[in-house]
């Protein structure tokens, strides 16, 4: 790196913004009638003068997908011309009236935005092949949100002393998107509502045309008393269940020949060779200073009936036995034993099967941890609960608009499995890759002959996927 000689000076005709993949975005919104059905829809502004309903949604929206971090970075957005010229605007709302479109909003009206998101994402699933309706499943989690403020109407504090809102976040696993945010109080438990939009999800999903539906969560969200109704229209479910005394019994009462050990799947399969495994470091300091260690040893699993006290028929329980060594430092203290219990209505799949799904919702976690770090739709930047529940949804639409752009991919042609493999990767990327991969692409902006022309200034390698589905939102949608 030799350049000493720098310099610096400003163009005075070309216009150029480092956001060049908006433009893909805001093509596919205007593809899915997104802002005509949020127009037509959510009534809050009596006179649109210069902005509709949709203007504001998209702006919120916008704003992480072109690097904004909060919502004040809007007020950069605004005074780019390049970036007003790339979306053929010539303002858009700043900060403050954003926040009072926020504060617009009553429950009902947040009910119709998340219905017309779900509606549009009905037509990027019908753009699927017939593989993707075979299983749907749905995955529940509350996470709790924090904030410094102290005059925000609906806060307060939970069992770990964190202020702030719980909000619900209801997904579809297969593609990572969030079909329903509810932000609810700080302190109120992680199942709350969980059951009524389980029931939302599975309609949502039964519209789509999926074929099996399935249901997961950890133990606070085994409801136990919609079990038999969800088992009678024919969905199936898999729940942590609390370890009662009464399950421990029946473990513990278990024939001997009933328990088999259970045998994790690699985390990845090795291409080349299998490599030495480094020094374990972080061991290494905990034998050092005597702390406490809890070691597994082995893990066995085994299945039995069990009807829950507000069910009328029996389930499946599968219980994971967790041999255990407690040390300090290097010398062994005790033995100990754990158990971990899941309870559901397939009774096709093996047990070790069940383990394996039940521990594949962990993966909602790191979605949570997207829309905390992320797009930081899950934040509180608005002054109560219901205009920061709004601003929940329409940031998580951010989320979902670069779910769409994968989806939006087809996997036809020659180069079928590559195309099948990009588009999932990008379905599935973190929304930072996903920034600098689509999204920050500088490009010099034209406008001419009813025509805004985007000049790409640089090459990136997911460019030609890029184009890809440029040349896709050309195409008409197979509705």
């Amino acid at each position: 790196m030799t350049g000493s000689n720098i310099h610096y000076e400003i163009g005075d005709r070309t216009r150029a913004t480092v956001h060049g993949g908006i433009g893909a975005i805001h093509l596919l919104a205007r593809k899915l009638e997104l802002d005509r059905e949020i127009d037509r829809r959510l009534r809050l502004l009596k006179v649109h003068l210069p902005y509709h309903e949709s203007d504001h949604v998209l702006n919120i929206a916008y704003n992480p997908l072109a690097g904004g971090t909060c919502l004040e970075h809007i007020e950069l957005l605004r005074n780019d011309e390049a970036y007003l010229d790339a979306l053929g605007a010539r303002r858009i709302p700043d900060p403050t009236t954003a926040g009072d479109f926020c504060r617009r909003f009553t429950a009902a009206s947040i009910g119709i935005l998340q219905d017309v998101f779900n509606d549009i994402r009905l037509k990027v699933w019908r753009q699927q092949p017939a593989s993707f309706f075979d299983v749907a499943v749905i995955d529940a989690d509350g996470t709790m949100v924090e904030t410094t403020g102290e005059c925000k109407e609906g806060m307060d504090i939970n069992f770990k002393g964190q202020w702030g809102y719980h909000p619900l976040v209801i997904s579809l696993a297969n593609t990572g998107e969030p079909l329903f945010v509810v932000n609810r109080s700080g302190n109120r438990p992680s199942h709350e509502q969980a059951g009524i939009y389980f029931d939302c999800s599975i309609v949502l999903c039964r519209r789509a045309g999926f074929h099996i539906i399935r249901l997961r969560g950890d133990t606070d969200f085994s409801q136990t008393e919609r079990l038999d109704n969800w088992d009678a229209d024919g969905v199936q479910f898999v729940f942590g269940i609390d370890a009662m005394p009464n399950l421990y019994e029946l473990a513990e009462n278990l024939p001997r020949k009933a328990w088999k050990v259970l045998h994790r799947r690699a985390k990845y399969t090795v291409k080349t060779e299998r490599r030495q495994r480094p020094e374990n470091v972080k061991q290494g300091v905990v034998e050092a200073r005597e702390f406490e260690d809890i070691r597994l040893v082995k893990e066995h699993v085994a299945e039995f009936r069990y009807r829950p006290g507000q069910c009328k028929k029996d389930y499946r329980i599968v219980v994971v036995w967790k041999d255990l060594e407690h040390h300090r430092g290097q010398k062994k203290l005790f033995d100990d034993a754990r158990c971990f219990f899941y309870i559901t209505n397939d009774w096709e799949k093996s047990a070790e099967e069940i383990v394996f799904e039940a521990n594949g919702r962990c993966n909602q976690e790191n979605l949570l941890a997207q829309l905390k770090s992320g797009t930081r739709s899950l934040t509180a930047p608005v002054d109560n609960l219901l205009s920061n529940w709004a601003y929940m949804v329409m940031g998580s639409l951010a989320w979902s608009l670069k779910a769409w752009a994968g989806l939006m991919l087809p996997e036809e042609g020659r180069w079928q499995e590559r195309h099948r493999e990009e588009k999932w990767k990008l379905v599935r990327m973190e929304f930072a890759t996903f920034q600098n991969a689509m999204m920050r692409m500088p490009a010099q902006i034209i406008s001419k002959g009813r025509k805004i022309v985007y000049r790409l200034l640089a090459w990136n390698p997911w460019q030609h996927v890029f184009f890809r589905l440029i040349d896709q939102l050309r195409r008409p949608l197979r509705c």
